[in-house]
C-alpha cells in the first residue's frame, strides 16, 4: 500500500465526522483506485475499507438490548418466585423438572423420588414365616447367614439404629447385581425377563430407601463409613460371582438375609418400645415415602422397613424355589411391586 493511501485514511479518520461521511467515501474512492474491482463489479477497496470503518460491530445492536432486558426482567420474576433464591438455568437440551405437587397441593420436595413411587407398606404380612433348610444348599446359605451374624452381634451389640444402617448397605446389593445380570442375559439371549430385571431393581431401590432413611436418624461415624466401604466391596464381589455359579444359592442367602433383618427390626422395636431407644419424630422422607402421618414416629417407620424386609424375604425364597425345580425365572411372573 503506497504512502499516499496510508495519508488519505489517517485524514479521513480524522476529518470523517465533520464531513458528514464524506471522509468515508473519499477513502473508498482511494481504495477502489488502489486495489481495483472484482470481475463482478465489487471493489476490492471498498470490501477491505467496510470492514475497517464499520462501527456497527463494536455496538450491540437494539434487538439485542431489548432481549438482554427482557430475559434479566424474567429472572428478576423467577426470584420473586423463588422466594429470592437462585434461579436455576434452563437445560441446553430441553430437559426440565415439571412442576409436582402432594395431594394437598404442596411442592413435593424429593428429587429421589416421585409421588407415584410412594405406598402404604402391607403390615399384615406374616412376619414368622422361616424356609426350612433341607437340601445341603440349603443348609449351606442358611449356615453362611449365621456366621455372618456373629461379628455384627459383636460389633454392633444393641445399637440397633447403627446396625440397621450396616444391614441397609449390604441389603441393597443383591438386588442390584441379580437385576444387572438378569439384564445382560435378556440381552445376549434375546429373551425376556419375566419381569424379574425390574422386580430386583425395585427391590435394591426399596433397599436403598431404607439406607436413605436410616441416615436421617442415625449419623455414622468416619470408621462406620469406612467399614461401609469395606464390607459393601467385599459382598458385591462375592455376591456377584455366586450368582454366576448358582442364582438359586445366591436367592436363597438373600432369603436368610431378610429373616435377619426381621429379627433385627424386631428388637429394635423392642428397644423403642421399652425406653431404651427414644422415639422420635419420623424423618419427612419416611413420612413422604411410606405416606405415614405427619405426626408418625420412629416407631412407624420401622414397623413398615420390617414389613419390605418381609416382602423380600418372601421374592427371594420364591425365586430360589423356582430355580429348585428346575425352571427358569422368565416362565414365572415376578411379582412387581411387591415391596
Amino acid at each position: 500500500m503506497s504512502q499516499g493511501v496510508l495519508r488519505s485514511l489517517a485524514r479521513s479518520f480524522v476529518n470523517g465526522g465533520n464531513r458528514g461521511g464524506g471522509g468515508g467515501r473519499y477513502v473508498l474512492g482511494t481504495f477502489e483506485a488502489e486495489f481495483g474491482r472484482r470481475p463482478g463489479g465489487v471493489s476490492c477497496g471498498v470490501i477491505f475499507a467496510r470492514r475497517m470503518l464499520s462501527s456497527s460491530a463494536t455496538e450491540p445492536a437494539p434487538i439485542d438490548k431489548e432481549k438482554k432486558q427482557s430475559a434479566s426482567a424474567e429472572e428478576e420474576e423467577e426470584k420473586k418466585k423463588n422466594g429470592g433464591g437462585a434461579v436455576v438455568p434452563s437445560s441446553y437440551w430441553g430437559i426440565s423438572r415439571p412442576k409436582i405437587t402432594r395431594e394437598d397441593g404442596t411442592e413435593w420436595p424429593w428429587n429421589c423420588f416421585m409421588p407415584w413411587e410412594t405406598y402404604r407398606a402391607d403390615l399384615s404380612i406374616d412376619l414368622e414365616k422361616h424356609h426350612m433348610p433341607k437340601t445341603f444348599s440349603d443348609k449351606f446359605a442358611y449356615r453362611t447367614v449365621k456366621l455372618l451374624r456373629v461379628p455384627t452381634d459383636i460389633f454392633f451389640q444393641r445399637r440397633y439404629g447403627c446396625r440397621a444402617m450396616m444391614l441397609e448397605t449390604v441389603a441393597a446389593v443383591p438386588g442390584m447385581v441379580g437385576g444387572m445380570l438378569l439384564h445382560l442375559r435378556s440381552l445376549r439371549k434375546f429373551e425376556h425377563s419375566g419381569g424379574w430385571v425390574k422386580a430386583l431393581l425395585e427391590e435394591a431401590e426399596n433397599e436403598r430407601m431404607h439406607l436413605m432413611t436410616m441416615v436421617e436418624l442415625v449419623k455414622p461415624k468416619w470408621y462406620e463409613r469406612l467399614l461401609v466401604l469395606s464390607v459393601q466391596g467385599v459382598f458385591f464381589n462375592a455376591y456377584f460371582v455366586l450368582y454366576l455359579l448358582s442364582p438359586k444359592l445366591a436367592h436363597r442367602v438373600v432369603g436368610y438375609l431378610e429373616e435377619e433383618a426381621i429379627h433385627s427390626y424386631t428388637e429394635y422395636l423392642k428397644d423403642i418400645n421399652s425406653g431404651a431407644i427414644e422415639n422420635v419424630p419420623a424423618p419427612a422422607i419416611a413420612i413422604d415415602y411410606w405416606r405415614l402421618p405427619k405426626d408418625a414416629t420412629l416407631k412407624d417407620v420401622i414397623t413398615v422397613i420390617r414389613a419390605d424386609e418381609a416382602h423380600h424375604r418372601d421374592v427371594n425364597h420364591f425365586a430360589s424355589d423356582i430355580h429348585f425345580q428346575g425352571r427358569k425365572l422368565k416362565d414365572s411372573p415376578a411379582p412387581l411391586g411387591y415391596h
